[in-house]
């Protein structure tokens, strides 16, 4: 199945530059691109990507009210692509609020090739770009960074079992499906089915949101 690519940045050269790689690709097609938030909302809604490769920082309209608007369509609209962000900072604090938007993660503008088109393989699977360490450093930058909520976010993972509980906080700490059953000495497949019940039970569309609220709730502390 070829994966439907919508490129989202102000410059031309970084459009044509991605554009020319993920086309090289034979299971990837660049279906458009767009140089603000406001023309990636309507290429998106004429193409229908799979997956949206969002700027954070562009006029008009930024990254980050696009990616709200793609991903909390109005009444009607059925078609919600999935968006990974593209940044050239280690920390933007646009990042961290498309995150808790929905996005599916965020790569730096500056990454290695292979490392683009990998992640939209990633993202187009269904999965949350959460692997590099600096992915996890900026969540716990701003979860740190911002007040304590008023009303008490655990309250929220009471419907958790204790070893969903488990696993979503190995889910922040980074690790893999992998690195979670070798700790918990479970079969992998086990993992998925744990992670699935986590989604489902808390309303969250992906691992992505699954480390914004453990954070949040205080279930993991930014420096341990």
């Amino acid at each position: 199945m070829t994966i439907r690519v919508l490129i989202v940045d102000d410059q031309a050269m970084v459009r044509a530059g991605f554009a020319a790689l993920l086309n090289a690709q034979s299971d990837i097609d660049v279906v458009g691109d767009a140089a603000d938030g406001r023309q990636a909302i309507e290429a998106s809604g004429r193409t229908h990507p799979d997956v949206v490769l969002m700027d954070v920082r562009m006029p008009e309209m930024d990254g980050l009210e696009a990616a709200r608007r793609l991903l909390d369509p109005p009444p009607g609209v059925v078609h919600r692509p999935r968006v990974l962000m593209l940044t050239t900072f280690d920390v933007d604090d646009y990042v961290y609020e498309a995150l808790r938007a929905g996005a599916s993660g965020f790569l730096l503008k500056d990454a290695p090739p292979a490392d683009l088109i990998s992640a939209v393989r990633v993202v187009a699977a269904g999965d949350a770009l959460l692997a590099p360490s600096v992915t996890r450093r900026l969540i716990a930058d701003f979860a740190k960074s911002r007040p304590a909520p008023r009303r008490d976010p655990r309250l929220r993972l009471n419907g958790l079992t204790p070893r969903e509980t488990e696993v979503l906080e190995l889910i922040a700490r980074g690790l893999s499906n992998q690195e979670i059953a070798a700790h918990l000495v479970l079969a992998e497949q086990t993992v998925k089915t744990h992670i699935g019940r986590i989604l489902a039970k808390l309303g969250l569309r992906d691992r992505a949101q699954a480390v914004v609220l453990a954070y949040e709730s205080g279930l993991v502390q930014p420096g341990q």
